[in-house]
């Protein structure tokens, strides 16, 4: 067993050293929700109300709301509270074990012994047995304070949570007030009966009916092969975007890769459109070998590409025109021109027209 709380029982100049461990455990079967549709897992997120993002635990302070107004406790504020560094078991008074209403317990927990030498403890424990009394005390467990009955079971000390007095209600509904008589006959058979049922406590002889078996309606489920593999539970892996959707892996790449070839695309199409400019104000040959090179170029994407385009819209030309070395050279010059011809097309194009209407003159 691993101590989950290390203090201190004291009462007037006595200090025993304990350690705390849980002394219940839930045997429920653990299960989990899925999507009746396709069995995938259903999670859920902590979605912030006003902006709708989703919050992560260190994110997250706690808050009281007075139903006008809230007021947000940070975790240095609650670590400020004294009562949070408090790591004693506080002794208040010892009373008969008699008196205590099982009505108030809570959570069990077992205290033993926090030192190499036990005979602090075990005197505690046998002056408690002999006396046939039980401690009330005070500790903090978890930022809360708590009321607890301090009692010996067998060997050990057993520490129980106690619900404070304004968290059990009362009995309270009118049934109870009615006027009912009872013969003595009946109470003589109703004890007959009890008596009949008389036995001693046995706690190991009752066992929970309901996860056995659910237990058993698994194990034959997974017998008869009607199971699918865990993985098959999740979806791949998961990104939030800032609308907070959930998209896939293969959708996020999808887009990754459209985007990509996009910005590819308007990077390559910008030389192209510097040679129809040119064109549109520089004669037939820098068309052809203009538009040589967008070919070229939108296939290969790339600035070899477009060098290689260069040549080949400079053969094109020299062919289709005249084969004169002079229309090859127009041409290479024209090819060479795009970059330099780029900054001027981002002028207006009111500029480019008013070029265009002085030219005829």
């Amino acid at each position: 067993m691993r101590a989950i709380w290390k203090g201190a029982i004291t009462f007037g100049l006595v200090n025993v050293p304990v350690k705390l461990y849980s002394a219940t455990e839930n045997h429920d079967v653990k299960m989990h929700q899925v999507h009746n549709a396709d069995g995938g897992r259903i999670r859920y997120q902590r979605r912030c109300e006003k902006c709708g993002e989703v919050v992560q635990w260190e994110d997250i302070d706690k808050a009281y709301d007075t139903g006008e107004q809230t007021v947000v406790l940070t975790d240095e504020d609650l670590k400020s509270l004294p009562v949070e560094r408090n790591r004693e078991i506080d002794v208040q008074e010892f009373v008969p074990s008699d008196q205590l209403d099982p009505l108030m317990f809570d959570k069990s927990y077992y205290l033993g012994p926090d030192t190499k030498s036990t005979k602090s403890y075990q005197l505690l424990r046998r002056t408690l047995e002999e006396t046939d009394r039980t401690a009330i005390v005070s500790f903090t467990l978890r930022q809360k304070t708590r009321l607890a009955a301090l009692r010996v079971r067998g060997d050990t000390m057993v520490l129980q949570s106690l619900l404070w007095a304004d968290e059990v209600r009362e009995a309270d509904f009118p049934e109870l007030h009615e006027d009912v008589k009872l013969s003595a006959k009946e109470l003589e058979m109703s004890s007959s009966l009890v008596e009949s049922y008389s036995s001693d406590f046995d706690p190991a002889a009752y066992t929970d009916q309901y996860q056995e078996e659910l237990t058993k309606l698994i194990e034959a489920r997974l017998a008869e092969g009607q199971a699918v593999a865990t993985e098959e539970t999740f979806g791949a892996t998961q990104e939030e975007d800032e609308g907070g959707q959930v998209l896939d892996l293969m959708e996020a790449l999808r887009r990754s890769v459209e985007a990509s070839r996009k910005g590819a695309k308007a990077t390559t199409d910008t030389p192209a459109e510097a040679d129809e400019e040119s064109a549109e104000s520089g004669g037939s040959s820098t068309s052809s070998s203009g538009g040589a090179s967008r070919s070229r170029t939108s296939s290969s994407g790339s600035g070899a590409g477009a060098k290689g385009t260069t040549k080949s819209g400079t053969k094109k030309s020299g062919t289709t025109k005249s084969g004169t070395k002079s229309g090859t050279a127009k041409t290479s010059t024209s090819q060479k021109k795009p970059a330099a011809k780029k900054s001027a097309t981002s002028k207006s194009t009111g500029t480019r027209k008013k070029s265009t209407e002085r030219k005829p003159a």
